[in-house]
Protein backbone atom coordinates (compact mmCIF):
# COMPACT_ATOMS: atom_id res chain seq x y z
CA UNK A 1 0.00 0.00 0.00
CA UNK A 2 0.90 3.87 -0.63
CA UNK A 3 0.02 5.88 2.20
CA UNK A 4 -2.29 8.57 1.06
CA UNK A 5 -2.95 12.24 3.09
CA UNK A 6 -6.80 13.30 4.13
CA UNK A 7 -6.50 16.93 4.70
CA UNK A 8 -9.18 19.13 7.17
CA UNK A 9 -9.75 22.51 5.11
CA UNK A 10 -10.90 25.41 7.85
CA UNK A 11 -14.41 26.02 7.86
CA UNK A 12 -16.60 28.36 9.28
CA UNK A 13 -16.22 27.40 13.14
CA UNK A 14 -12.45 26.14 13.00
CA UNK A 15 -9.04 26.92 11.43
CA UNK A 16 -5.59 25.74 12.51
CA UNK A 17 -4.05 29.66 12.12
CA UNK A 18 -0.69 29.03 12.60
CA UNK A 19 2.13 26.47 13.81
CA UNK A 20 5.50 25.85 14.80
CA UNK A 21 7.70 25.15 17.66
CA UNK A 22 5.66 22.35 19.16
CA UNK A 23 2.66 24.51 19.49
CA UNK A 24 -0.17 25.33 17.09
CA UNK A 25 -2.81 28.38 17.17
CA UNK A 26 -6.46 27.88 16.40
CA UNK A 27 -9.66 29.41 16.64
CA UNK A 28 -13.03 27.47 17.46
CA UNK A 29 -15.57 29.76 16.80
CA UNK A 30 -15.11 33.06 18.26
CA UNK A 31 -12.28 32.10 20.48
CA UNK A 32 -8.50 31.24 19.95
CA UNK A 33 -6.20 28.78 21.02
CA UNK A 34 -2.51 27.56 22.09
CA UNK A 35 -1.85 23.97 22.24
CA UNK A 36 1.31 21.93 22.36
CA UNK A 37 1.89 19.98 18.84
CA UNK A 38 4.73 17.53 18.58
CA UNK A 39 4.87 17.22 15.15
CA UNK A 40 4.74 21.35 14.46
CA UNK A 41 9.21 21.29 14.61
CA UNK A 42 9.35 23.86 12.02
CA UNK A 43 9.14 27.49 12.72
CA UNK A 44 5.41 29.59 12.95
CA UNK A 45 4.72 32.20 10.31
CA UNK A 46 4.03 34.68 12.80
CA UNK A 47 5.76 35.46 16.29
CA UNK A 48 3.18 37.67 18.18
CA UNK A 49 0.20 34.84 18.74
CA UNK A 50 -2.65 36.08 20.38
CA UNK A 51 -4.60 33.41 22.03
CA UNK A 52 -7.66 33.47 24.74
CA UNK A 53 -5.78 30.21 26.64
CA UNK A 54 -3.09 28.28 26.13
CA UNK A 55 -2.50 24.20 27.06
CA UNK A 56 0.36 24.17 29.46
CA UNK A 57 1.72 20.47 29.39
CA UNK A 58 2.81 18.26 32.56
CA UNK A 59 6.07 17.03 32.57
CA UNK A 60 4.79 13.33 31.17
CA UNK A 61 4.20 13.20 27.62
CA UNK A 62 1.26 10.75 28.36
CA UNK A 63 -0.84 13.42 29.19
CA UNK A 64 -1.20 16.16 32.43
CA UNK A 65 -1.52 19.67 32.11
CA UNK A 66 -3.74 22.26 32.72
CA UNK A 67 -4.97 25.27 30.85
CA UNK A 68 -3.84 28.94 31.07
CA UNK A 69 -6.45 31.43 30.36
CA UNK A 70 -5.65 34.91 29.26
CA UNK A 71 -9.58 36.25 28.60
CA UNK A 72 -12.73 34.81 29.57
CA UNK A 73 -14.21 31.65 27.72
CA UNK A 74 -17.08 30.07 28.68
CA UNK A 75 -16.54 26.99 31.46
CA UNK A 76 -19.63 25.02 29.77
CA UNK A 77 -18.54 25.83 26.23
CA UNK A 78 -20.06 27.37 23.26
CA UNK A 79 -21.86 26.26 20.31
CA UNK A 80 -20.07 25.41 17.21
CA UNK A 81 -21.21 23.55 13.79
CA UNK A 82 -19.91 21.44 11.09
CA UNK A 83 -22.36 21.35 8.13
CA UNK A 84 -25.89 20.04 9.84
CA UNK A 85 -23.71 19.34 12.85
CA UNK A 86 -24.32 21.45 16.21
CA UNK A 87 -22.22 20.47 18.82
CA UNK A 88 -20.86 22.11 22.16
CA UNK A 89 -16.90 23.14 21.98
CA UNK A 90 -15.35 23.00 25.55
CA UNK A 91 -11.77 23.13 27.22
CA UNK A 92 -11.15 19.72 28.47
CA UNK A 93 -8.71 18.65 31.53
CA UNK A 94 -7.45 16.61 28.44
CA UNK A 95 -5.61 19.66 26.55
CA UNK A 96 -8.74 19.04 23.77
CA UNK A 97 -12.00 21.36 22.93
CA UNK A 98 -14.37 18.16 22.87
CA UNK A 99 -13.92 17.03 19.11
CA UNK A 100 -11.46 16.26 16.95
CA UNK A 101 -11.41 18.79 13.77
CA UNK A 102 -9.34 16.64 11.60
CA UNK A 103 -12.19 14.17 11.57
CA UNK A 104 -13.95 16.79 9.07
CA UNK A 105 -12.86 15.18 5.66
CA UNK A 106 -13.35 11.60 7.30
CA UNK A 107 -17.26 12.88 8.04
CA UNK A 108 -17.54 14.03 4.43
CA UNK A 109 -15.88 10.89 3.22
CA UNK A 110 -18.22 8.14 4.89
CA UNK A 111 -21.10 10.12 3.80
CA UNK A 112 -20.36 10.09 0.19
CA UNK A 113 -19.65 6.19 0.34
CA UNK A 114 -23.15 6.10 1.71
CA UNK A 115 -24.52 7.71 -0.81
CA UNK A 116 -23.23 5.33 -3.42
CA UNK A 117 -25.23 2.43 -2.35
CA UNK A 118 -26.62 2.50 -5.07
CA UNK A 119 -29.51 -0.51 -4.45
CA UNK A 120 -28.85 -1.14 -1.27
CA UNK A 121 -31.38 -0.41 1.71
CA UNK A 122 -32.10 3.52 1.95
CA UNK A 123 -31.46 3.53 5.58
CA UNK A 124 -27.53 1.95 6.22
CA UNK A 125 -26.71 1.04 9.69
CA UNK A 126 -23.60 2.13 10.86
CA UNK A 127 -21.89 1.86 14.28
CA UNK A 128 -19.76 4.18 16.12
CA UNK A 129 -16.96 2.56 18.35
CA UNK A 130 -15.54 5.16 21.08
CA UNK A 131 -18.04 7.24 19.93
CA UNK A 132 -17.13 10.36 22.56
CA UNK A 133 -19.43 13.56 21.75
CA UNK A 134 -21.34 12.23 18.37
CA UNK A 135 -20.21 14.66 15.94
CA UNK A 136 -19.61 11.47 13.61
CA UNK A 137 -22.65 9.91 14.82
CA UNK A 138 -24.50 12.83 13.70
CA UNK A 139 -22.86 13.72 10.47
CA UNK A 140 -23.64 10.26 9.34
CA UNK A 141 -27.10 10.27 11.39
CA UNK A 142 -27.76 13.94 9.14
CA UNK A 143 -26.77 11.76 6.04
CA UNK A 144 -30.16 9.91 6.47
CA UNK A 145 -28.12 6.74 8.59
CA UNK A 146 -29.77 4.42 11.48
CA UNK A 147 -26.75 4.48 13.93
CA UNK A 148 -25.27 2.70 16.84
CA UNK A 149 -23.32 5.13 19.08
CA UNK A 150 -20.81 3.17 21.94
CA UNK A 151 -18.79 4.64 24.39
CA UNK A 152 -17.44 3.87 27.85
CA UNK A 153 -17.93 7.03 29.53
CA UNK A 154 -21.02 8.17 30.15
CA UNK A 155 -20.17 12.01 30.59
CA UNK A 156 -19.08 11.42 26.53
CA UNK A 157 -22.63 9.75 25.76
CA UNK A 158 -24.99 12.51 28.07
CA UNK A 159 -22.45 15.29 25.97
CA UNK A 160 -23.46 13.15 22.55
CA UNK A 161 -27.18 13.60 23.31
CA UNK A 162 -27.07 16.98 23.92
CA UNK A 163 -25.28 17.54 20.46
CA UNK A 164 -28.11 15.56 19.01
CA UNK A 165 -30.34 18.17 20.57
CA UNK A 166 -28.18 21.05 19.69
CA UNK A 167 -28.80 19.30 16.40
CA UNK A 168 -32.30 19.02 16.25
CA UNK A 169 -31.37 15.45 15.60
CA UNK A 170 -32.78 13.73 19.81
CA UNK A 171 -35.72 12.11 17.38
CA UNK A 172 -33.24 10.73 14.53
CA UNK A 173 -32.68 6.85 14.99
CA UNK A 174 -29.31 6.46 16.95
CA UNK A 175 -29.29 3.77 20.10
CA UNK A 176 -27.01 5.42 22.54
CA UNK A 177 -24.97 2.93 24.65
CA UNK A 178 -22.58 3.27 27.74
CA UNK A 179 -20.57 0.04 27.01
CA UNK A 180 -16.97 -1.44 26.79
CA UNK A 181 -16.82 -1.39 23.02
CA UNK A 182 -14.78 -4.48 22.67
CA UNK A 183 -17.43 -6.60 25.23
CA UNK A 184 -20.48 -5.02 22.33
CA UNK A 185 -18.47 -5.91 19.40
CA UNK A 186 -18.13 -9.66 20.95
CA UNK A 187 -21.85 -9.71 21.95
CA UNK A 188 -22.78 -7.85 18.50
CA UNK A 189 -20.48 -10.81 16.59
CA UNK A 190 -22.86 -13.76 18.80
CA UNK A 191 -26.06 -12.36 17.80
CA UNK A 192 -24.73 -12.15 14.10
CA UNK A 193 -25.98 -8.86 13.86
CA UNK A 194 -24.66 -6.98 10.01
CA UNK A 195 -23.53 -3.04 9.68
CA UNK A 196 -23.32 -1.00 6.60
CA UNK A 197 -20.18 0.98 8.08
CA UNK A 198 -18.06 1.31 11.34
CA UNK A 199 -16.37 4.11 12.60
CA UNK A 200 -13.69 2.98 15.13
CA UNK A 201 -11.31 5.83 17.24
CA UNK A 202 -9.54 4.00 19.93
CA UNK A 203 -7.62 5.55 22.82
CA UNK A 204 -4.28 4.34 23.14
CA UNK A 205 -5.23 3.27 26.82
CA UNK A 206 -8.84 3.49 28.71
CA UNK A 207 -11.24 1.32 30.84
CA UNK A 208 -14.24 -0.06 30.21
CA UNK A 209 -17.25 1.06 32.33
CA UNK A 210 -17.03 -2.19 34.85
CA UNK A 211 -13.23 -2.33 34.81
CA UNK A 212 -12.37 -3.32 31.32
CA UNK A 213 -8.71 -2.78 30.12
CA UNK A 214 -8.62 -1.32 26.45
CA UNK A 215 -4.50 -1.13 25.26
CA UNK A 216 -4.04 -0.45 21.87
CA UNK A 217 -1.41 -2.22 20.91
CA UNK A 218 -2.54 -5.54 22.13
CA UNK A 219 -6.87 -4.86 21.96
CA UNK A 220 -6.85 -3.85 18.50
CA UNK A 221 -6.29 -6.77 16.60
CA UNK A 222 -8.94 -8.94 18.09
CA UNK A 223 -11.13 -5.52 17.66
CA UNK A 224 -11.06 -5.63 13.92
CA UNK A 225 -11.40 -9.25 13.26
CA UNK A 226 -14.80 -8.87 15.74
CA UNK A 227 -15.24 -6.13 13.18
CA UNK A 228 -14.77 -7.82 9.80
CA UNK A 229 -17.53 -10.29 11.17
CA UNK A 230 -20.05 -7.31 11.45
CA UNK A 231 -19.57 -6.48 7.91
CA UNK A 232 -19.99 -8.29 4.45
CA UNK A 233 -20.10 -7.93 1.05
CA UNK A 234 -22.52 -5.74 0.98
CA UNK A 235 -21.23 -3.43 3.23
CA UNK A 236 -19.88 -0.30 2.84
CA UNK A 237 -17.13 0.80 4.81
CA UNK A 238 -14.76 0.60 7.74
CA UNK A 239 -12.41 3.36 8.93
CA UNK A 240 -10.11 3.25 12.04
CA UNK A 241 -8.21 5.99 13.26
CA UNK A 242 -5.14 5.98 15.70
CA UNK A 243 -3.55 8.84 17.80
CA UNK A 244 -0.54 9.40 19.90
CA UNK A 245 0.79 5.51 19.15
CA UNK A 246 4.15 4.96 17.50
CA UNK A 247 2.58 2.80 15.07
CA UNK A 248 2.98 3.62 11.79
CA UNK A 249 -0.10 3.64 9.11
CA UNK A 250 1.37 1.02 6.90
CA UNK A 251 1.04 -1.39 9.99
CA UNK A 252 -2.86 -0.42 10.73
CA UNK A 253 -3.46 -0.82 6.78
CA UNK A 254 -1.94 -4.36 6.84
CA UNK A 255 -3.95 -5.34 10.04
CA UNK A 256 -6.96 -4.35 8.26
CA UNK A 257 -5.97 -5.45 4.59
CA UNK A 258 -5.39 -8.91 6.17
CA UNK A 259 -9.12 -9.89 7.59
CA UNK A 260 -10.84 -7.92 5.38
CA UNK A 261 -9.08 -10.20 2.42
CA UNK A 262 -12.06 -12.39 1.60
CA UNK A 263 -14.19 -9.42 1.36
CA UNK A 264 -14.44 -7.30 -2.43
CA UNK A 265 -13.34 -3.54 -2.47
CA UNK A 266 -10.30 -1.45 -1.30
CA UNK A 267 -7.75 -1.44 1.65
CA UNK A 268 -6.06 2.24 1.98
CA UNK A 269 -4.08 3.89 4.78
CA UNK A 270 -2.36 6.60 5.48
CA UNK A 271 -2.50 10.12 7.44
CA UNK A 272 -4.73 12.84 8.47
CA UNK A 273 -3.25 16.49 8.72
CA UNK A 274 -5.29 19.82 8.99
CA UNK A 275 -4.04 22.87 6.59
CA UNK A 276 -2.51 25.44 8.24
CA UNK A 277 -4.15 28.92 7.15
CA UNK A 278 -0.94 31.05 7.36
CA UNK A 279 1.10 29.22 4.93
CA UNK A 280 -1.28 26.15 3.39
CA UNK A 281 1.49 23.85 4.52
CA UNK A 282 -0.08 20.71 6.42
CA UNK A 283 0.12 19.51 9.99
CA UNK A 284 0.12 15.55 10.58
CA UNK A 285 -2.74 14.20 13.35
CA UNK A 286 -3.37 11.11 13.07
CA UNK A 287 -2.68 7.69 11.08
CA UNK A 288 -5.86 5.57 9.70
CA UNK A 289 -6.45 2.34 7.67
CA UNK A 290 -10.07 2.17 6.06
CA UNK A 291 -11.95 -0.33 3.64
CA UNK A 292 -14.37 0.45 1.33
CA UNK A 293 -16.19 -1.28 -1.27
Amino acid sequence: MTPITLIGEPWADYGLLDSGYGRKLERYGRFRFIRPEPQAMWAPAHDDWDADAEFIPGADEDGGGRWHFDRPVPADGWPLAWREVRFTAQNTPFRHLGFFPDMAPVWDWMRGTLADTGNAAESPECLNLFGYTGVGTLALSAAGARMVHVDASKKSVDAARVNAQLSGMNDRPVRWLVEDAGKFVAREVRRERRYDGIILDPPKWGRGPNGEVWKLEESLPRMIADCRKLLDAESRFLFLTVYAVRLSALAIGELVRQQFADLPGTVECGELGVREEARGLTLPTAIFARWSR
